[in-house]
């Protein structure tokens, strides 16, 4: 490279990570409990027992209650309130359903009830602004308690990240050129030993860092996708109903007709949630059911199944687009849910080796400043350009 070229990835490498360096160390520190989320609710959450152990793969095991006699039982606990989702799990005969007071409502509004579909037991209830420790922690790394403001900020933060990352690797090549990978110089000055610190670790872990800040990216920007899908994919699946107006909760059909129709459609698939009409999720008329693929490499992948919620009729079903699988698939291995407790430990080691090269690259720049950046600087331009 020419010092030219040497002088602008130093100066790309230099103020992209600084400026991010605060917010990337909040979004570890948040980060790391949230890894262990699972594990962390099963040893803090009293854990309900089922009325039978398990509902198939399929989550249509005999002796569940029918859905239309689960939302009776919510509804009767929420007076006045209208249903918003429905949740299940296909491995217990757990569900959750979701009310607000207006099928539109925030989240902040959003109250969360959880039933033993087999008994039809309510086993837990938790409003959406009160959610605990954890719940504050996912507010916090999502987006700083700012909504869509914060997250796009925090868009833009990955995105510098990624830069930092780019243009780390750039540069590591000359300064190591006279030395071994992995080299410590630990009998040398402390900024010295750190220096090699910052780029060993840097570059160990930067397959995984490039990847989770990536996906932290798409996931920031969860709600403008969300909001071109419905502008265009599900307007155009509800394209007849255009210019109708809203259907009442008080109209609401069958929702056992409804998700039988689906099934019908989407044979194979397993429900994963239904969204009512009204929502971000589905039309002013339509039970949108969502169902999931039966093997690992699909279940994260969604396929709406939109119902009339008054006649009970199907309508329309498609796969999501390209930009919202990408979102889907981005969800889980931001946070490493594909593999289990293994997959977890080892996102949490990276995480910390991140944590590393944050604290350190801050270290570098506040010991000495802006004298010992030039310093560095002409070193790589002494490594990368041969003298004349």
């Amino acid at each position: 490279m020419t010092r030219r070229a040497i002088r602008l990835w130093f100066l790309v490498h230099k103020w992209s990570s600084l400026i991010c360096t605060a917010f990337l160390l909040m979004l570890c520190i948040t980060g790391l409990p949230l890894i262990f989320h699972d594990e962390i609710d099963l040893l803090t959450e009293e854990q309900p027992e089922f009325g039978m152990s398990g509902v198939g793969s399929s989550g249509t095991a005999e002796g569940l209650l029918p859905l239309d006699e689960m939302m009776q039982r919510a509804l009767a606990n929420r007076p006045g309130e209208v249903p918003v989702f429905m949740a299940f799990d296909n491995d217990q005969p757990s569900m959750t359903v979701t009310t607000a007071p207006r099928p539109d409502s925030p989240a902040a509004e959003m109250t969360i009830q959880s039933f033993d579909r087999s008994t039809g037991q309510q086993i837990g209830m938790v409003a959406e602004s009160d959610g605990g420790v954890m719940h504050f922690l996912l507010q916090l790394h999502t987006d700083m308690f700012l909504g869509l403001p914060g997250m796009l900020f925090l868009a833009v933060i990955g995105i510098l990240f990624t830069a930092a990352l780019i243009s780390g690797v750039v540069l590591y090549a000359p300064f190591m050129r006279k030395l071994d990978f992995g080299t410590v110089r630990v009998s040398r000055s402390p900024r010295l030993k750190w220096l090699d610190y910052h780029n060993l670790l840097g570059i160990v872990a930067l397959a995984w860092m490039l990847v989770v800040g990536l996906t932290g990216v798409i996931n920031a920007l969860s709600t403008p996708i969300e909001d071109i899908w419905q502008a265009n994919e599900l307007a155009d699946m509800t394209s007849e109903y255009a210019g109708r107006e809203a259907l009442p909760p008080a109209r609401y059909g069958s929702l056992n007709r409804a998700m039988a129709q689906a099934r019908t459609v989407l044979p194979g698939n397993n429900p994963q949630f239904i969204a009512f009409p009204g929502g971000s999720f589905s039309s002013d008329h339509h039970y949108a059911v969502f169902f999931q693929g039966d093997t690992p490499l699909t279940e994260r992948l969604l396929t709406p199944a939109l119902i009339d919620a008054e006649t009970g009729i199907f309508t329309d079903a498609r796969p999501m687009p390209w930009y919202y699988q990408a979102l889907s698939l981005s969800r889980p291995l931001h946070f490493g849910d594909y593999g289990g407790l293994p997959l977890k430990l080892l996102w949490a080691a990276l995480t910390l080796f991140t944590i590393v090269v944050l604290g350190s690259g801050l270290y570098l720049w506040l010991v000495k400043g802006e004298s010992s950046s030039r310093a560095h600087l002409r070193k790589i331009e002494q490594l990368a350009v041969p003298a004349e």
